[in-house]
């Protein structure tokens, strides 16, 4: 049995996050030492809890780790939901991946601009000038 301050370093969440997540229903009650009352996860329970911090670290939401965590006593029944799942989640993160690379290009091509401008290369200031207006037009 593991206390919720080893749980806490073996996985990454902080002890409100676990307290939070077992009051939402990620994980039932977690039975307490009769003596101090503390929580005491076993390790089945921390586990799961494991399997948690890697969704959260993905970008899972509370949602889809409850789903998952619904899904998963039915094994292979499920595995097309699952599936579904796992690549919706993999679209929403592609499409998270994609704004953030024309972040990276505007905030590259304003760089390289005010590197130009301070070169006192004009030709250059222009071609980032255009990088950056086609970059600021995806933006928003």
């Amino acid at each position: 049995m593991l206390t919720i301050q080893e749980v806490s370093r073996r996985t990454g969440f902080t002890e409100p996050t676990l307290r939070y997540y077992e009051r939402v229903g990620l994980f039932g009650p977690v039975p307490r030492d009769e003596s101090s009352g503390h929580r005491c996860y076993d390790p089945r329970l921390v586990g799961t809890i494991e399997s948690l911090a890697c969704l959260r670290t993905s970008g899972m939401s509370i949602e889809d780790m409850r789903r998952y965590l619904r899904l998963l006593p039915r094994g292979r029944e499920a595995a097309a939901e699952q599936q579904a799942l796992f690549a919706g989640h993999a679209a929403r993160v592609a499409g998270e991946i994609a704004r953030l690379e024309v972040r990276l290009r505007y905030l590259r091509a304003k760089a390289d601009l005010w590197a130009a401008r301070d070169r006192g290369d004009v030709d250059a200031e222009m071609r980032a000038m255009d990088v950056v207006t086609d970059a600021a037009g995806e933006l928003r």
